[in-house]
């Protein structure tokens, strides 16, 4: 059976149930892997903890990365909730995702493909594991990265990056399709900004390590 591993933007966590619960009744195995950037930059601002990013990748503290297990636990469980019984919550710093500390950015690290056994198990049972992206250490991971990392360390056939934009956006249009390297070549130019750049950067990677990826309605091609 195919597996197909979504990410799930934190501003969308709570309207994707159906398109999840859609997939694994087909016949797909579904990987789900969250976000939770608004709620994350919220509460930090809430506190009075600098927001700041480098190329889309968030920066942070001990005291950020505190929030950031906060916030995915309460988009985690309403994700898990949404889904329903077939959805199994699991923390990546708990089941073995593996990051290269990038200490620049602080307590952030790159991902890298790798095959959880925890999650192998539930998709195993027939159910759904809902990741939260923080890696051993803990690190706090993109959680595009991370579903890259882990669609390509599962062999999935597929990575959906679910988002609240349509796809690729270029002179106000979506783009349907691009080629891997015509979208490193816009990341290279600096012509794209935001959530966008690491949502392409890790659809880039898993295009050119063989699974096919989606950002919304736009297809990456290797």
């Amino acid at each position: 059976m195919s597996t197909v591993v979504v990410k799930v933007g934190g501003a969308v966590a709570g309207s994707v149930a159906t398109h999840v619960n859609d997939l694994a009744t087909g016949c797909c195995q579904v990987v789900v892997v969250h976000g939770a950037g608004p709620q994350i930059s919220a509460e930090m601002r809430r506190r009075g903890l600098p927001v700041e990013f480098v190329a889309g990748r968030r920066v942070t503290t001990a005291a950020g990365l505190d929030v950031v297990r906060e916030s995915f636990a309460v988009v985690n469980a309403a994700l898990c909730d949404a889904i329903g019984p077939a959805a199994v919550p699991l923390f990546g710093d708990e089941i073995g995702l593996v990051a290269r500390h990038v200490p620049e950015l602080g307590l952030v690290g790159d991902p890298v493909p790798c095959r959880p056994a925890a999650i192998e198990a539930t998709l195993a049972d027939g159910l759904i594991p809902v990741v939260a992206p923080l890696a051993a250490g803990p690190l706090n991971v993109n959680a595009d990265e991370a579903a890259s990392a882990l669609a390509v360390g599962l062999g999935a056939e597929k990575i959906l990056f679910l988002t609240d934009v349509p796809g690729l956006l270029l002179e106000g249009s979506v783009v349907p399709v691009i080629e891997a390297g015509t979208a490193e070549g816009l990341l290279e130019a600096g012509e794209l900004e935001g959530g966008i750049v690491p949502k392409l950067q890790a659809a880039v990677t898993a295009a050119r390590l063989g699974v096919r990826a989606e950002i919304g309605e736009t297809s990456v091609l290797a």
